[in-house]
């Protein structure tokens, strides 16, 4: 498209606040900021690299083609395969996407300083997270929708390939157990957040009947009606828990497991049209309006970032939240708000069965991501504009901060920052909580700054309480809907593997294949959840060091698939677009398994922290958190593991990407001799918009279609039955 003065001028404008943002934030030295130029910074760089780098990508590297047939035109079953409306389907993915990281880990993240998180999330989103998202939908979308691990064993080979789906499959258990824990501890004991996240199921399943049978294509309507009725759950929520009520939807952590591996079955193996996609869709509402009303109050209370730019900790590496230097841990504790393997699952699970057009990539791939990286910011923000002292004494465990006010205020003193028990007291009473003192894992702080900025915009101090509880059951919310999908996209990649062994697993329908593999894929995350729960030091308590490493290690094999797959496709000369995020990846991550494995630190290395511990038990000496010897024992036991399974997650990846780059360097050589397993081309009949605004020559395209369509059918029926269907 030709640039003219007036879209020059409006870019220009974009991408001069973007930098304002960016100087005010670097400029700033021993003095607060306010929390504005954050949000300018963030939004005026994801504007230009949305217009400009993601569109460049794909015409230019991926050269997406609107004529090609996707898999969800050629392979429609109404089960796994169904062309949903963009609209729909861009809720969809990113509320698959938007999991447990893009919360709470920016929050964590906030030790370090405000800056380095910052520059991370947006730098990385822009040029790794959104990347990987976009040409991994691509290139399973080319491959009707197979898995990463099922493309990394089809186009690398049998030894890469095999360590691929075992290295995938592990960590996607492990990832989905861990979201499934954030939720228990934020509906634990929470009626009003039962009862409101219970009701968007029958309100999902309304929407989806309403669409598929009621009155197809009313993708406006039913949205409309989906939030008046979402809105309406979250008000009678508060009522619920103020009743009578309050005691059925009260649920001990026990039972909400129970609940969540039933909910993970059944949605994964209902038709996607039904349960799972309207009900993401209804969800990105409630995630996209908190997070933008969350915007807006910032832009008018301008809140100053309270936090350092860059702490002491970034250097010293003895940050009371997390042990380790800024680099790498900063990365991998961010994780998912900049770049997550866990969205190359997604992106090659359930949303390239679902997109209309190959043009859609960018829109739901990268625009997603971006959406994604700007609810990280956000929880930057709430954790910085917070008094410092108290997002220590939240984040530091009990065995540094002691279990009283006077404890913690001495602690947080000698951090270097103050806060008094009488002030620590008084922002538990704000928030109608009985202590804030070690409420680690992030969801409760970033509820704390949530409420801060709202009730400066909306009902003042008064309305404190309230606004914390909405953003812990937001929260819980938020993180389900990628448990839901994450179920679903495991089936799949099971599937997959069992397919290579018995082929009926390949078709994804195949109705007793699909009943199996997700009764296997819930009973593995739900037994981790189960023990975790009934256990403080067992089940997915002892795994969730791994996340963080575990998702980003996966992210190196997403980003090492693609890459291979623009060599092998003919693109060599555009393989630096995932080589260089791929490259810095595999360099933090591996540098960050290396030291927890072998780090003679025992916060930080595991093998280093079992000897310890065993240490102390041969000297019959108990040390926290154990609180007796049995704990001390699980603790040598957990470590064992975890630094186990860190080594050997990180050995499976380096096979990965040593079988990759011999695949490169031989279709570099004999490019003639290289097979891909892409799906033959066929000629589309769809016609819909790339993006959420169609173009004015979109729409003369859909007006012609439309016009044909009915023309056609007319022709065939006779005029009547014609014009009906040319309405659908």
């Amino acid at each position: 498209m030709r640039a003219n003065p007036r879209t020059i001028a409006v870019w220009t404008g974009v991408g001069l606040i973007g930098a304002l943002g960016w100087t005010m934030l670097a400029l700033a030295r021993g003095e607060e900021v306010s929390a504005v130029w954050m949000i300018a910074a963030a939004l005026g760089s994801y504007a230009i690299g949305y217009r400009f780098y993601a569109r460049f990508i794909q015409t230019r590297v991926l050269k997406a083609d609107k004529t090609r047939a996707t898999p969800a035109e050629r392979l429609d079953n109404g089960v796994d395969y169904h062309p949903t409306d963009r609209r729909v389907l861009l809720g969809h993915h990113f509320a698959a996407i938007a999991g447990a990281g893009p919360l709470v880990g920016p929050v964590l993240a906030a030790q370090m300083g405000y800056l380095p998180g910052t520059i991370w999330i947006v730098v990385g989103v822009i040029l790794a997270g959104a990347v990987q998202d976009m040409v991994t939908l691509f290139f399973s979308m080319r491959r009707d929708g197979k898995s990463l691990g099922q493309m990394a064993r089809e186009e690398i080979g049998p030894i890469g390939g095999a360590a691929a789906l075992i290295a995938v499959f592990a960590i996607m258990i492990i990832l989905l157990a861990v979201l499934a824990l954030v939720v228990v501890n934020a509906l634990a004991e929470s009626p009003w957040g039962a009862f409101s996240i219970a009701m968007t199921i029958p309100i999902a399943l309304f929407m989806g009947f309403y669409l598929r049978v009621l009155r197809p294509g009313r993708v406006t309507e039913v949205s409309l009606i989906g939030v008046g009725l979402l809105l309406l759950a979250l008000v009678s929520g508060r009522w619920v828990a103020e009743s009578s009520w309050a005691d059925t939807f009260t649920l001990e952590p026990g039972t909400l497991v129970i609940w969540l591996v039933i909910y993970g079955f059944i949605a994964s193996i209902l038709p996607v049209w039904m349960l799972l996609a309207p009900r993401d869709y209804l969800s990105t509402f409630m995630k996209i309006g908190t997070i933008g009303l969350l915007a807006l109050g910032v832009l008018i209370a301008m809140p100053n970032l309270r936090m350092d730019g860059v702490t002491d900790f970034a250097s010293r590496g003895d940050g009371p939240v997390f042990a380790g230097s800024l680099f790498p841990f900063v990365f991998i504790t961010i994780a998912c708000g900049a770049l997550s393997g866990f969205h190359a699952l997604i992106s090659s699970g359930t949303t390239p069965k679902m997109i209309q057009k190959e043009t859609q990539v960018r829109m739901i791939g990268y625009g997603a991501m971006l959406m994604e990286s700007f609810v990280a910011i956000m929880a930057m923000v709430a954790a910085s504009i917070i008094d410092p002292g108290l997002f220590f004494a939240m984040n530091a465990p009990a065995g540094v901060i002691g279990d009283t006010v006077t404890s913690a205020s001495e602690a947080v003193a000698n951090f270097g920052y103050s806060i008094s028990p009488a002030e620590l007291e008084a922002a538990a009473r704000a928030v109608e909580e009985e202590s804030l003192l070690s409420r680690t894992g992030g969801a409760p702080t970033l509820a704390v700054g949530v409420s801060e900025i709202f009730t400066q915009v909306i009902g003042g101090d008064g309305m404190k309480a309230f606004w914390y509880h909405f953003a812990i059951m937001f929260e819980a919310l938020f993180i389900l809907t990628a448990l839901d999908a994450g179920t679903r996209v495991g089936r799949f990649m099971l599937q997959d593997m069992l397919g290579n062994v018995y082929k009926p697993f390949r078709e994804v329908s195949w109705r007793p294949g699909v009943w199996i593999t997700s009764g296997i894929v819930v009973a593995l995350w739900g037994y981790f959840l189960w023990v975790g729960v009934h256990e403080p030091l067992g089940g997915i308590n002892q795994l969730f060091p791994l996340f963080g490493i575990a998702n980003q290690l996966l992210a190196a094999v997403a980003l090492a698939v693609c890459t291979t797959l623009l060599i092998k496709s003919g693109r060599l000369k555009w393989a630096w677009v995932t080589g260089v995020p791929l490259a810095w990846d595999a360099v933090v991550t591996l540098t960050a398994s290396w030291q927890k494995v072998f780090s003679s630190d025992p916060a930080v290395g595991f093998f280093k922290q079992r000897s310890v511990y065993q240490e102390a038990i041969d000297r019959g000496e108990v040390l926290a958190p154990a609180k007796s010897m049995d704990d001390m024992h699980t603790v040598v036991t957990n470590s064992t593991v975890t630094g186990t399974l860190a080594a050997l997650f990180a050995v499976l990846v380096v096979v990965i990407l040593i079988d990759c780059a011999r695949t490169c360097v031989r279709a570099i050589r004999d490019p003639e001799g290289t097979r891909l397993m892409e799906a033959p081309y066929q000629k589309s009949t769809v016609v819909e918009p790339a993006g959420l605004i169609p173009t004015r020559e979109e729409k003369q395209e859909m007006a012609a279609a439309k016009a044909g369509g009915r023309e056609g059918a007319a022709a065939k029926a006779g005029g009547r039955d014609g014009g009906a269907e040319g309405e659908r």
